[in-house]
Order: C-alpha cells, then sequence, then structure tokens
C-alpha cells in the first residue's frame, strides 16, 4: 500500500474545519490519532476518503501548512457559532455555490443585452429605512393586506419568492447543501446572506429555520440587496435582534415595514389587542413569527417592553422546536424549486439544449446530474434529446 506523508497539523485542522466530533471520525478513520500524532501516515485511498467525510478539497491536505480560508463575503452575523471564527466547510460551500450560479448568470444576462436592475443599491444607510421598506413593498408588488387570503407560511413564502423571482433575483431556500440531506445547514451558524449584483441579485435563505422565520430572513435580505454592495454579506441574527452593525439594524427596520407595515398593523391591533393571543393571532395574518409582530408592537409602543419580553423569552423553546420540524421531506422535484429557482433553471436547461453551456456545467451550476437533471427540465416543461 502506498503511504503518503501529510502533516499532523493539517489532519488535525481538517478535523476541526469540518466541525463533525472526533469519535464520530474515529469510526470512519481508526488510526485518525495516529495519523493526527504523526505515528501513522494514510494511504492515498484513505486520505482520498478523509478528505471526502470532512468536506476538505483534497489539494490542501498537502499544504505546508493550514490554509487561511476567510469568510468570502462581508460577515454580519451576531450568531453563537459565528463566533468561532471559521465557517464550516457547509456554509463556504454553500457560498460559492451561489457565487457560481450569479457569476453565470450576470453573464448570460448581459450577453442578452437585459437592463441592469435599478432597486439593487438604491437605498443609503442615512435613508429612512422605513421608507426603503414602503419602496420594497412597491417595487416588489405587494399590496395592503396581500397575505390575508394566503392560507399558510409556505404559500406565503412560494408568493413572496415569486415575486423576487419575478424582479430579477435569484431567491433560493434551502436548509442542505444542494441536495445532500446528510449536510444540513446550521440556524446557529447563519440564516440567510445577499449577493449584491445590478444584473444578478442574489438572496439565499436557510431553509433549515422556522417557516415563519424565512419569511422576515427573505425580506431583511432583500433589504441587504437595496443597499446594494455595503449590503452585500451574510446575516445570522438571534431572535430578531441584530445587535448591531447600522447594515444589520437598518435591514432589519426595513423588513419589518415591508412585512408588517406600520399603518396595518395600528389597525389589526384595535381588535387583535382584546384577545388572549394576540402575539399569534396577528402572526398567522401577516405571516411572520410571532416575536416579529411582538417586536414591531414594543416599537411602534403598542405593548411595554416588560409584555414583550416576557412573551419572548416563553417563545424562544418554541420557536427552536418549529425549526427542527420544519427541515426536510416533500416531493424532491417540487423541492428544487427553492432550492434551485424555476426561472434559473429554466435558463440553464435551455442554454445546454441550445448548446451555449456544456451539460457538465449546467449539473454544476443546479446540482442536478442525468436523469434528476433532465426529469427536473421536463417537469418544468423543457424536453431534451
Amino acid at each position: 500500500m502506498t503511504r503518503v506523508t501529510i502533516k499532523p497539523e493539517l489532519i488535525r485542522w481538517a478535523c476541526e474545519r469540518s466541525r463533525i466530533p472526533e469519535l464520530s471520525l474515529k469510526e470512519h478513520f481508526p488510526k485518525l490519532s495516529e495519523w493526527i500524532n504523526g505515528e501513522k501516515q494514510p494511504t492515498i485511498k484513505q486520505l482520498e476518503k478523509f478528505a471526502k467525510v470532512t468536506h476538505t478539497p483534497f489539494g490542501f491536505l498537502f499544504y505546508p501548512e493550514p490554509p487561511d480560508e476567510p469568510m468570502p463575503i462581508p460577515d454580519f452575523r451576531k450568531l453563537k457559532d459565528a463566533a468561532q471564527g471559521r465557517p464550516s466547510p457547509d456554509l463556504l460551500d454553500t457560498i460559492y455555490a451561489m457565487q457560481y450560479r450569479q457569476e453565470w448568470l450576470r453573464e448570460e444576462r448581459i450577453e442578452g443585452e437585459a437592463d441592469p436592475l435599478d432597486f439593487v443599491g438604491s437605498a443609503r444607510l442615512h435613508d429612512n429605512p422605513i421608507a426603503i421598506g414602503q419602496e420594497m413593498r412597491r417595487i416588489v408588488g405587494v399590496s395592503e393586506g396581500w397575505t390575508g387570503p394566503v392560507h399558510t407560511w409556505q404559500d406565503a413564502i412560494n408568493e413572496l419568492r415569486r415575486l423576487m423571482e419575478k424582479m430579477g433575483v435569484i431567491a433560493v431556500i434551502n436548509g442542505v447543501v444542494g441536495n445532500n440531506t446528510h449536510r444540513k445547514l446550521s440556524v446557529n451558524e447563519f440564516r440567510g446572506f445577499a449577493l449584491a449584483d445590478n444584473y444578478a441579485p442574489l438572496i439565499f435563505v436557510n431553509g433549515a429555520d422556522a417557516k415563519s422565520a424565512q419569511m422576515f430572513t427573505l425580506a431583511h435580505e432583500l433589504a441587504h440587496l437595496w443597499l446594494g454592495s455595503i449590503g452585500d454579506g451574510i446575516s445570522g441574527f438571534a431572535d430578531i435582534f441584530p445587535e448591531a452593525t447600522k447594515v444589520e439594524k437598518f435591514c432589519d427596520q426595513a423588513a419589518s415595514e415591508f412585512l408588517v407595515p406600520e399603518k396595518e398593523l395600528r389597525a389589526a391591533w384595535r381588535e387583535a389587542k382584546n384577545v388572549s393571543a394576540p402575539f399569534k393571532t396577528l402572526a398567522r395574518q401577516f405571516k411572520v413569527s410571532p416575536i416579529v409582530i411582538g417586536r414591531r408592537a414594543m416599537d411602534l409602543r403598542l405593548v411595554g417592553k416588560e409584555t414583550f419580553f416576557s412573551y419572548y423569552n416563553e417563545y424562544k423553546q418554541h420557536e427552536h422546536s418549529l425549526a427542527k420540524k420544519s427541515s426536510g421531506g416533500g416531493d424532491f422535484y417540487h423541492n428544487q424549486n427553492s432550492r434551485i429557482g424555476a426561472n434559473f433553471a429554466t435558463l440553464v436547461i435551455r442554454a445546454a439544449k441550445e448548446g451555449r453551456l456544456t451539460f457538465k456545467e449546467a449539473y454544476h451550476l443546479t446540482g442536478l446530474h442525468g436523469g434528476a437533471f433532465q426529469e427536473y427540465a421536463r417537469r418544468l416543461g423543457v424536453y431534451l434529446p
């Protein structure tokens, strides 16, 4: 057996980077401790398997020292796992995949002589975020009371995604890396991110989060696009309390007005304040988390801080349980509408069919291969030879 000389610190770095418990790794690699201590070296096959299991680029293991992997986009997070500094492989791979999609779509639209999207970067931090939230509603095309006839949070998310796609935004919601259900994204690490671009703006929402929380993240990341390059980055806020960069605070306020306009909330509050659970009642109406309603009501001085924080503390555990129940499941091809986006996928499929894109590149862009790619194309109304 051919063994390769790998520096122990690189094995140790790959283990830590993966965030996989050491005991779990040792189940795959019984000699792991000896590799880390430099007592033994792995074979090529063992090293290839190690790279795959730890989601480490194979070439990295031959570097003279552990590489520095900075966050590829600005970091606005205020979450527990964000404090660890090093982004997880799951997060990095997700960002890289979205950047690849955005780069392709940007070139596609420019070559097709599409007009740039004026709303991207149209806001400034010194603007009134409430006014920006109202402007977002106008441009997206949501009318007063639009969530009233919508029966579920999922229907509301689907409708908001559809409207965003219609205005030229790539809006992706996914709780795993690509279609790999063994690589679940952590809400404790991030809730979403935005990649601003005048031709191919992109929003990614962590689908492992509760449905009601996903609505807020969609609106929050949309506000990031309104800020353009200064809003380009990753978000993570604990229970809608973005402790504060100016960018996050701005996007929080704009998103709140977008989803729960002051005028509509004040009108609905007259009746809701008399029911036993006003936050939950209005949450169903506006299709957002009760925490969003409660925070908005507190900010508008419809309830006092004591009332809100009492409810907030009781609700935290409930929201976490909802997040666990909301991930996964459903029809594989239907899920691709959220994971890829029907509009984006159709463009890629047609480009491959017309020979402007190789099928290998199309597979890479969509994360679908072979028969799965063809079946999804058929469901979108594009028939491949």
